[in-house]
């Protein structure tokens, strides 16, 4: 069955289970690939080029800036991070869905990048954004807290945040709360579904 190929924009906040839902679907839907950033920070502990991000010099970043390869691109501490057209072109092309994970600001962005484009341009006409919501602050906080792998100031710090980004929730066409993770991988596979006619 031929199904429409969508550029699907995932943001939430830290804590959220943004990166399961999207694991989930990638194991799921084997016609939906992982859009990788480019960065210029250094690979952390097992980081992989290619797999979870395309590491550049600071030289060839800003040549491909030059160039107008990204769809967004950002520099946070120090380091730049971006977003490239192509491999979301291709895949596009080839009758895949392609799934971007990014923050609020990034999601903007590739918003303002995607509205300039010609209708019947594939990113325009698959274009989706998703935002995933907490239950609750008090649900967040305690998803937060049990992690176990932050500070009191960086949980403090990531609900601070997470308030600031929810109240951009309505720029997203959908909002899906994750309340209970497999209801919420539900919801999102019926989106999916729907938007790209496999129902």
């Amino acid at each position: 069955m031929k199904t429409k190929p969508l550029f699907i924009v995932i943001s939430a906040p830290s804590g959220c289970g943004k990166t399961t839902l999207i694991d989930m679907l990638l194991q799921e839907y084997c016609d939906i690939v992982y859009s990788i950033s480019c960065t210029t920070r250094a690979p952390r502990g097992e980081e992989e080029d290619g797999v979870d991000y395309h590491f550049k010099t600071v030289e060839r970043f800003e040549e491909l800036i030059a160039e107008d390869a990204f769809i967004e691109h950002a520099s946070v501490h120090g380091n730049y991070y971006g977003t490239l057209r192509e491999p979301i072109e291709s895949a596009l092309k080839e009758g895949c869905s392609v799934i971007l994970d990014s923050d609020v600001q990034g999601a903007a962005k590739v918003r303002e990048f995607v509205r300039a484009l010609p209708d019947s341009d594939p990113m325009k006409a698959g274009y989706v954004d998703i935002f995933i919501l907490p239950p609750s602050m008090e649900e967040l906080r305690s998803r937060l807290v049990g992690r176990g792998t932050d500070s009191p100031e960086t949980v403090e710090r990531r609900l601070a945040n997470a308030e600031g980004e929810i109240a951009r929730a309505g720029e997203y066409m959908f909002r899906v709360t994750n309340d209970d993770l497999g209801m919420a991988y539900r919801r999102l596979c019926d989106l999916i579904d729907a938007l790209s006619g496999r129902m």
